[in-house]
């Protein structure tokens, strides 16, 4: 497909003569102006003269552009504009057959990207808190994927750490085995909360003395009574984890839990010894980092236990050696941020260029609108939504939703999940992942604002003028002059392949988001604007193919979120 982008790059480069690279090219906020934009600002500063009269100097330069690309000095800008029915050929046949491959490219090839996400802790319910790293981090992976990238996701479990030495005391002192068999999550939640509360209340360190003598024993490396019952809490938990996982349709290539890397342990304890970074202080070993102005990094207890640090460091180094990565992505939470510029700086202290490769892909916090306002949820209180409820009652409002909207609706059940769960999952990747996140059912499923619902029955709606239609669109038999009206859409759907670049790049998958619900918005006044079925049938064949391009525009799009995209609604 011709990329007149790029054609208005290398002539805008053969103007001024700087490099393509350097050269920014903005998006009119009014799509009359133009397609594309090119400030003359900072040109204008170079050269001492007004940006209209540098804009003006310009034009006449840009003449090479050929006829396909109007051109206008506006202003301070420079704006140009594709013709239409040149755009329609080149870009509906395309898109067309790409097919689900609809925007990707290859220029990943030969990089791997290991992308770490959700991690949950065992023996503990998936709330609402798991949701973001989930569903921002299958998505950064299906974005890299398209892109011709290498991805290995990883589940990294928390199943290791002085909280099992808790868990493990609460299960002996107060555990029901029978509950552990026919409910274990909830059970072992509770066990856990209550834990929590004791500990605090217990002055004389009794509680946390056993939490610690248990976890000594698990990390003996010898098999016995802590080792068998954490083992036990992890298979319940993984069972539990993977039926919540299925209905987000979210998949890993490996679920490795801290634990893993037990063996890892003491050789990379030593190789850091052996590097002299290490030394010792009030009897721990640790990396002194005061220097890079941060707080040491623990490697080892005074009790000769590990941390979360030692075991970080471990799968590090040991995914290297193993996928030998491009880029290893840790998607958690941005309370996390000083534990991976500690992470980064220790691996750097070990000589390792790839330091700089470990990236953090922070976010922001989940919280829930309750009717006293915004909460932030916590599982050590209790107060944890888990993501299971969340997403069976949106599941269920809308099914409610789907019977008095379309009551004939063949299959509501599929429907209403589709749409339920896809709901949830657009709602948190709408948002700048940086940004918290309020969840609030109001919002998340209204079929006519910013949501998933929104984009998932704009997508229905093509799909039912396609089923509709009296001739099949077809390529071959279409007067692209004809979508010389066709608008702001043509270019808009021209914009994917960078919408789905961009958010590749900066592990943003919002970028997407905000560019499909403008596709849609399109999509919709196009339809609103023009006539499809009806019309006579030259008319009605160079509209139906632009319709069958935003539908598998969006639908391509949506999948990239992990969104389904349903034929009816």
């Amino acid at each position: 497909m011709r990329d007149f982008r790029t054609e208005i790059l290398q002539a805008l480069s053969r103007a001024t003569g700087r490099p393509p690279a350097s050269i920014v090219l903005e998006t009119p906020r009014d799509r009359a102006m133009g397609d594309h934009a090119f400030p003359c600002f900072a040109l204008a500063k170079e050269r001492r003269e007004p940006p209209p009269k540098v804009a003006a100097s310009l034009a006449p330069l840009l003449s090479d552009l050929g006829p396909a690309i109007g051109l206008r000095a506006t202003g301070p800008y420079l704006n140009f504009t594709v013709d239409r029915a040149t755009l329609a050929r080149e870009l509906l046949p395309a898109i067309r057959s790409a097919g689900e491959r609809w925007g990707g490219g290859q220029d990943g090839s030969g990089r791997c990207a290991v992308v770490d996400f959700s991690s949950p802790n065992i023996a503990k319910p998936l709330s609402v808190g798991h949701l973001r790293s989930t569903v921002i981090g299958a998505a950064v992976y299906r974005l890299l994927a398209h892109r011709g990238f290498r991805c290995v996701g990883i589940n990294h479990l928390g199943d290791w750490g002085a909280q099992y030495g808790r868990m493990i005391a609460a299960f002996k002192l107060w555990g029901d085995p029978a509950r552990l068999e026919s409910d274990p999550i909830p059970h072992l939640h509770e066990l856990y909360v209550r834990f929590h509360e004791e500990e605090g209340k217990d002055a004389s360190g009794k509680l946390s003395a056993q939490a610690r003598t248990w976890f000594k024993a698990l990390e003996s490396g010898e098999e016995n009574e802590a080792r068998a019952l954490w083992r036990r809490l992890t298979d319940l938990s993984l069972r539990e984890f993977d039926r919540i996982y299925s209905l987000l349709g979210v998949r890993f290539d490996f679920v490795r839990g801290e634990s893993h890397y037990e063996k890892d342990l003491a050789p990379t304890i030593e190789r850091l010894v052996a590097a002299g970074v290490t030394k010792r202080s009030e009897g721990a070993l640790i990396v002194d980092l005061e220097d890079a102005g941060m707080p040491p990094c623990i490697l080892q207890t005074a009790e000769g236990t590990t941390l979360y640090a030692t075991r970080d460091l471990a799968a590090a180094l040991q995914r290297k050696k193993e996928f030998d990565f491009w880029k290893a992505l840790y998607v958690v939470g941005a309370d996390q941020r000083l534990h991976f510029r500690q992470l980064r700086e220790v691996l750097k202290r070990l000589g390792l260029p790839w330091a700089e490769d470990v990236v953090h892909v922070d976010f922001g916090l989940m919280q829930i609108r309750a009717e006293e306002g915004v909460e932030k949820m916590s599982t050590r209180r209790g107060k944890a939504v888990h993501l299971e409820e969340l997403l069976r009652r949106s599941i269920d409002l809308v099914r409610g939703i789907l019977r008095e909207k379309n009551p004939d609706l063949a299959d509501t059940e599929a429907v209403a999940r589709a749409v339920g769960v896809g709901a949830v999952v657009f709602h948190d990747l709408k948002n700048a992942r940086v940004k918290d996140v309020v969840f609030d059912w109001k919002e998340v499923l209204n079929f006519d604002g910013e949501t998933g619902p929104y984009l998932q029955y704009t997508h229905a709606r093509l799909c039912s003028i396609l089923r509709k239609a009296p001739v099949a669109p077809d390529p071959a038999k279409t007067d692209f002059g004809l979508l010389a009206d066709a608008g702001d859409l043509l270019p808009v759907l021209a914009e994917f392949p960078r919408a789905v670049a961009e958010a590749g790049d900066r592990y943003e998958p919002s970028i997407l988001s905000t560019y499909l619900l403008d596709l849609a918005q399109r999509a919709n006044g196009f339809y609103r604007d023009h006539r499809v079925i009806g019309e006579d049938e030259a008319l009605m064949r160079a509209r139906l193919l632009l319709v069958e391009g935003a539908r598998a525009t969006l639908r391509v799009g949506l999948g990239l979120l992990g969104v389904a995209a349903p034929e009816e609604m």
